[in-house]
């Protein structure tokens, strides 16, 4: 599953994770830290949607 940035289209994929963050691949995105932050904006966890 990929969740995208609202703000600036960054795209979090759960199969490869994102390891600058510390979230090892395969880190399912309901066990992504609340404080996560778009690495590009800093936009929170909240404001990214689920990929269709």
């Amino acid at each position: 599953m990929k969740y995208v940035c609202d703000l600036c289209g960054w795209e979090y994929d759960e199969e490869n994770g994102h390891e600058d963050a510390g979230l090892a691949p395969g880190t399912a995105w309901a066990d992504v830290p609340e404080d996560f932050e778009c690495p590009l904006c800093g936009a929170g966890k909240d404001q990214f949607s689920e990929d269709e």
